[in-house]
């Protein structure tokens, strides 16, 4: 069984992935498209992600990019659907 990772750094990963894919995470969770449960489910499964240095590498060469709301989220990463959902529905 995977051990989940550190809490923190996976917020930042999840905060920073959602700026990438133009999902304002904390403007979403201001106007109650998710609440504190989904919030702490994102964090999980990101937690639970074996992508890390990956995930990394891919915030670190995208995170430049003049239009994020047309990037995707990694290949394979475990909140990609939240995230898309999120963004497109403030677009």
């Amino acid at each position: 069984m995977q051990t989940l990772g550190d809490p923190l750094r996976h917020l930042r990963l999840m905060a920073r992935m959602g700026k990438v894919v133009g999902a304002d995470l904390s403007a979403s969770f201001a106007a109650g498209d998710f609440d504190q449960q989904d919030w702490a489910a994102m964090i999980t499964r990101c937690r639970g992600c074996s992508e890390v240095h990956r995930c990394e590498r891919f915030l670190a060469a995208h995170e430049q990019t003049d239009s994020p709301r047309s990037m995707a989220p990694m290949e394979g990463c475990r909140n990609a659907a939240r995230l898309t959902a999120l963004r497109d529905r403030v677009a």
